[in-house]
């Protein structure tokens, strides 16, 4: 069941609407269509804020130093979609916004199943070749609480036995390195805290972990990207994706709660796709559909 209210009013004066998605099993999720957690046009870091596309040089918003990040200084997550009834989002992405190539047309649609599952479906088509990348960004902490240890004692595995290095500025080295014997390997279930501090090059650049894993999947279509595990409440989050990488931010710097309380794991292509040509191409052109999913599965260990 989908119901819908009045949310409140932009800045710039448009009317926000909330939904609520409710499953029999008394599950709830509520989303806005305006500054929520869709992440586009493009999902993490391009470096040096530009990329080049057919040989032109497309200079974009910077907005996290030298970086571009989340789709600029007014990403997807800032901007009003047109809601329908049926829990879709849609928008309309003129020419040049944040420095972009091409028109875009996305879609968002949200379906909260009957086995507690939310599932997110992208789409989007352009009119002229562009770069498109969507992710989302929810936090989670499955105790429900913010207390000094916050997702700390969460028990996380990836399905994942390779991950992107990263500079200092946080941007992907090229390398596709081997987790095993570092404290990026979680491809057995390991507490997050445990090694989230660790005296590591790596995690000293991420201020603990923000990163890239390259999902392990031996077939096209949903696989098991990711299970997030509370052992005080029994709760367990499993992801499924569709998209070749997985970003675990463990919310090192988030800026209204405190530091590692909740975590986010978004399903992506991996950052700075359009200057890597080595890497899973982001590249629409006219005439394709792009199309990701990402499944977010609830379970309460009872």
């Amino acid at each position: 069941m989908i119901a819908r209210d009045w949310f409140g009013v932009t800045p710039e004066g448009q009317r926000v609407q909330l939904f609520t998605l409710t499953n029999a099993n008394g599950i709830e999720v509520k989303d806005t269509d305006y500054v929520g957690a869709v992440i586009g046009r493009y999902a993490n870091r391009i470096a040096d804020g530009a990329f080049t596309l057919l040989g032109r040089r497309y200079e974009l918003a910077r907005n996290m130093g030298t970086s571009h990040l989340h789709g600029g200084i007014r990403g997807f997550n800032k901007v009003a979609w047109r809601a329908e009834d049926d829990g879709t989002l849609r928008y309309e992405s003129p020419a040049g916004e944040e420095g972009y190539p091409g028109a875009l047309s996305a879609r968002v649609r949200y379906t909260l199943t009957e086995d507690n599952s939310l599932e997110c479906d992208f789409t989007a088509t352009a009119d002229a070749p562009t770069h498109v990348n969507f992710t989302q960004h929810s936090y989670f902490n499955l105790t429900g609480r913010e207390d000094a240890r916050g997702i700390l004692d969460h028990v996380l595995s990836l399905n994942a036995k390779r991950f992107l290095p990263v500079n200092s500025r946080v941007i992907p080295t090229g390398e596709l390195r081997d987790v095993k014997g570092t404290p990026f390997d979680f491809t057995i279930p390991t507490p997050i805290g445990l090694r989230i501090d660790a005296d590591d090059e790596q995690v000293r650049l991420g201020s603990g972990y923000d990163h890239n894993w390259v999902v392990d999947r031996g077939v096209a279509g949903l696989v098991q990207a990711a299970t997030l595990h509370d052992p005080v409440s029994g709760r367990t989050l499993e992801v499924l994706t569709t998209q070749p990488g997985i970003q675990f931010y463990s919310g090192n710097a988030l800026r209204s709660r405190r530091p590692r309380s909740a975590l986010a794991l978004e399903p992506q292509h991996f950052p700075d796709t359009p200057n890597r040509p080595e890497f899973p191409s982001t590249l629409l052109s006219p005439g394709a559909e792009y199309h990701a999913q990402i499944v977010y599965r609830f379970r309460d260990g009872s």
